[in-house]
């Protein structure tokens, strides 16, 4: 288990780096202004969607169906075509009609800003087909057990968009977010290439396109086995997009507020989901397709003791984060970002932003943890429930602390949200099992290490603030 943990975490870390270097390039290039707003919403909607695909309910499903399948080739193939037939036509009603794709997402820009934004929302949409094709193929990878090709690929996608901004260094800031708009499709060309690859080292290819020379003639078979997907597959797209609706929602309502507070969110989210991605999401991925074999062995209690032990794994790792990242948040956003275009006042700014995420980093990335043994025991249906739940407190509190707190107040509500949304999955999961592993001698340890942690940190934020 921790073997595949390390490899989906050091491969998320190299991302992560290489995506905070492109941010800090993009901080300094674009600021924190109208074009940084324009390019993030422009990139929002089908990061979204892969947000969705690639960290939840693509692969929170189809691992358990596809294991299930007595024609598995077929059952995928089938699969594949469905979705990406719906996702091509919607990329291009997008291209076809971008104004209201824009509108959509950020209906707060003016019409002015609105037409502006058109061609980087259809440009960027393009990278929705081919994230997905990605996905696909790293489920099947990730069945076989390699995490390695998926972790290391998204590094691709930030490559690519460090070099856009290279190239566009002399460039007016129009012309710099089309050459990072163009680089978000090459980053997607670059991670399809990679995976298919390795699904070809694996000697996976000829199997995966074989249900595809067969697809017509036994689809027939599969054909109930793609029903059961479909029905688990959207209350799971429900169930695992919480956060990402809410950041989505985020943008539109930041929208409204002053220029910049999009940027804001932004950055500020990048910082959060660093230690999201690294600990909890990596976690996460590699338990799944153990948790989800002992469930359909009926091996419970097996399954409990690997899902205690990434508990206290995570639980360590998301409390250490936290209380670093609130406390040395202002230090963090001046060393990351404040250079350039990117000035002291969007350092202050995105510092508050920042704090709001980090209250809620503990809560949201163990609700992940547990949300795996509902999608193992096929409880879509309970998981887009505490889903609903929880994305109602978003919106309640997102509109109640807009207006005082403005895109600090949006991050707050997301934060709450998330800590609504673990409540419920505890609950579900079972308070007596969530107790048991409480029970442990790890507690202790942990009240003390958090103590000991936020004495260091503020005796450390007192030296730096000299020089601040």
């Amino acid at each position: 288990m921790f073997k595949a943990i390390f490899t989906n975490s050091f491969g998320i870390l190299i991302s992560r780096i290489l995506g905070f270097f492109r941010d800090l390039l993009t901080a300094s290039a674009l600021g924190a202004n109208i074009y940084s707003d324009i390019f993030f919403v422009a990139f929002k909607l089908p990061n979204l969607f892969r947000r969705i695909f690639a960290e939840g309910a693509f692969t929170q499903v189809f691992i358990p169906a596809y294991a299930s399948s007595k024609n598995r080739a077929v059952f995928a193939a089938n699969i594949f075509v469905i979705f990406l037939s719906v996702i091509v036509v919607i990329t291009l009603l997008v291209n076809l009609l971008p104004n209201l794709a824009t509108h959509a997402i950020a209906v707060g820009f003016n019409e002015k800003t609105i037409e502006i934004a058109e061609p980087f929302v259809a440009i960027n949409f393009w990278y929705l087909p081919l994230i997905f094709i990605v996905t696909f193929l790293s489920t099947i990878l990730q069945y076989k057990n390699h995490f390695a090709t998926t972790a290391f690929s998204t590094a691709l996608l930030n490559i690519s968009l460090i070099l856009a901004l290279y190239f566009s260094a002399d460039k007016t800031q129009s012309e710099i977010v089309y050459y990072l708009s163009f680089g978000v499709v090459i980053g997607g060309f670059l991670q399809l290439a990679v995976h298919v690859i390795a699904i070809q080292k694996l000697g996976l290819l000829k199997v995966t396109c074989s249900g595809f020379k067969y697809l017509k003639t036994k689809s027939i078979k599969v054909k109930n086995e793609t029903k059961k997907f479909k029905k688990q597959f959207f209350p799971a797209i429900w169930g695992n997009s919480t956060a990402q609706v809410s950041a989505f929602l985020d943008t539109f309502l930041a929208s409204f507020l002053i220029s910049g507070s999009i940027s804001y969110l932004y950055y500020a989210n990048r910082i959060f989901q660093l230690p999201l991605a690294l600990f909890a999401i990596a976690t996460s991925i590699a338990l799944f397709p153990r948790i989800a074999r002992y469930i359909k062995d009926k091996n419970e209690t097996q399954a409990l003791l690997f899902l205690e032990k990434a508990f206290w794994f995570l639980t360590f790792l998301l409390t250490a984060s936290a209380i670093g990242g609130f406390i040395l948040s202002h230090e963090i956003t001046w060393l990351l970002f404040e250079r350039g275009s990117f000035s002291a006042e969007d350092t202050k700014n995105t510092t508050i932003v920042l704090q709001m995420y980090m209250i809620g980093l503990v809560p949201y990335g163990l609700s992940k943890l547990f949300l795996l043994w509902l999608y193992a025991k096929e409880q879509q249906l309970l998981a887009a429930k505490i889903a609903t739940f929880s994305l109602s407190s978003y919106i309640l509190f997102a509109l109640t602390l807009i207006t005082p707190m403005g895109a600090s107040g949006l991050a707050l509500a997301g934060t709450i949200s998330g800590s609504v949304g673990f409540i419920l999955t505890v609950r579900a999961f079972g308070v007596k099992n969530f107790l048991d592993i409480l029970r442990n001698k790890k507690a202790i340890y942990l009240i003390i290490g958090s103590i000991s942690l936020i004495i260091l940190l503020t005796i450390l934020k007192g030296y730096t603030s000299v020089y601040l």
